[in-house]
């Protein structure tokens, strides 16, 4: 098992701040984490998505939002990348983004 990530073992070009962490691993925070909400594409789904998740952490960069429209347009995903600082925090993103009328999906 891998120690700690040292700042030697990061590479120079990737953004400041926690580690990200490990598709498949468990949650350790802190760490970076990617998380994306789905609904049908209506103008603001993406300001709605991105002031639910700054309730919970701090508002991400615009560098850390892609919008991606489906092939029809009628479908909108929004993938931010969190600096997540507890699993209860995330847990109350998850729990918040599912909530709301205009969201479908959150994965």
């Amino acid at each position: 098992m891998a120690g700690p990530e040292r700042p030697a073992d990061r590479d120079p070009a990737a953004p400041h701040g926690p580690p990200s962490c490990e598709p498949g691993a468990l949650l350790q925070p802190p760490c970076r984490f990617p998380i994306k909400a789905m609904g049908r594409a209506a103008p603001g789904f993406e300001s709605l998505v991105v002031a639910i998740v700054s309730r919970h952490v701090a508002r991400p960069a615009e560098t850390s939002v892609r919008t991606r429209y489906s092939r029809g347009g009628k479908w909108v995903s929004v993938t931010l990348t969190l600096d997540v600082e507890t699993r209860q925090q995330l847990d109350a993103v998850y729990r918040d983004l599912s909530a709301h009328e205009l969201v479908v999906w959150v994965i």
